[in-house]
């Protein structure tokens, strides 16, 4: 299998699921955001990343998403015709909190310096 493969299915999965949760899947009081897409190179299964606003619901994000998983698989499968299709998992991803925690504690150094 060539190297390019899980990364152009990767980006097909991401493409169309970000489609499908904006038709399909309301989230109360929350912006849910894919980040990324993991396949891995067996296409067994594909990790999707995601991001919530705020961070606080993002257990309660993820509790509906696995809720849903059967039928997103379903409708993704209906979009992309790959076989097999790659079964979802879903992970939390720190990524953007993080990033807001450093910058703080980088603007709270720099004011400190100018003390």
């Amino acid at each position: 299998m060539r190297a390019f493969r899980k990364e152009k299915i990767g980006s097909l999965i991401l493409e169309e699921l970000n489609n499908i949760l904006i038709r399909e899947i309301e989230f109360k009081d929350a912006l849910v955001t894919l980040t990324d897409v993991d396949v891995s190179s067996d296409l067994e299964i594909a990790k999707v990343g995601f991001s919530v606003i705020p961070s606080e619901k993002s257990d309660y994000v993820l509790k509906i998403l696995n809720k849903f998983k059967g039928r997103l698989q379903f409708w993704l499968l209906k979009k992309i015709n790959i076989r097999p299709m790659p079964k979802l998992m879903f992970k939390i991803n720190y990524g953007i909190e993080n990033a807001a925690e450093v910058e703080k504690l980088l603007l709270e150094e720099d004011n400190k310096s100018k003390i």
